[in-house]
């Protein structure tokens, strides 16, 4: 999968695993990753998705976390919420929602496939283990949709590898350096104010 990779993701990554700044930053996240996907939605279907993205988003949070613990880079650890979000929305039909086309998914599923099954996460439970205990919202499927796909957002032909789109436009296959000095306060939803209270 192609995915941007800059500032704004060193300090969300830094954000999120520190006390008292984390939750703001991960609601933060949360709400731009629903906007966005929302946004490629038929208009018709996005209230109707909105509750059950917000809370799968949240979940892939903790994914994103035990990634990085487990030693993934920051490219890896985001690039596998976004497959995890990929799998949930073939799942629900919503072809216009994926950021790949849907004959990708078990190569996407292989490369991260250690990971994937410590956590119990498969194409039809994207979640695995982290799953609410209570669930999520439910949200209604499009399955016609995967009859005859249409994948206007989705981009091919990156399923080797990670590849990460710089700031200047070039792609760097597994990503860049962590930056030596990351400011939290670059985060979604923060400021220096807040990034300094913890």
């Amino acid at each position: 999968m192609k995915i941007r990779q800059n500032v704004r993701h060193w300090a969300a990554k830094k954000a999120l695993t520190a006390p008292v700044i984390g939750q703001r930053v991960n609601d933060r996240l949360v709400d731009l990753h629903t906007g966005v996907f929302l946004d490629k939605a038929d208009e018709a279907h996005r209230e109707s998705r909105r509750a059950h993205l917000d809370e799968f988003f949240d979940a892939t949070m903790d994914t994103y976390v035990a990634a990085l613990e487990s030693g993934l880079t920051e490219a890896a650890a985001r690039e596998i919420t976004h497959v995890q979000a990929n799998f949930d929305f073939y799942n629900h039909g919503w072809t216009e929602m994926m950021e790949f086309p849907g004959d990708e998914l078990e190569d996407h599923y292989e490369r991260y496939v250690n990971f994937f099954e410590q956590w119990g996460i498969t194409i039809d439970d994207p979640l695995g283990e982290f799953r609410p205990a209570g669930g999520i919202a439910d949200a209604p499927s499009t399955p016609d949709k995967l009859d005859s796909p249409d994948h206007p957002h989705a981009e091919g032909g990156f399923a080797d590898d990670v590849y990460v789109e710089t700031d200047d436009g070039e792609v760097v296959v597994g990503g860049q350096d962590e930056p030596e000095e990351v400011d939290p306060a670059d985060a979604p939803g923060l400021d220096s104010d807040e990034a300094g209270a913890d």
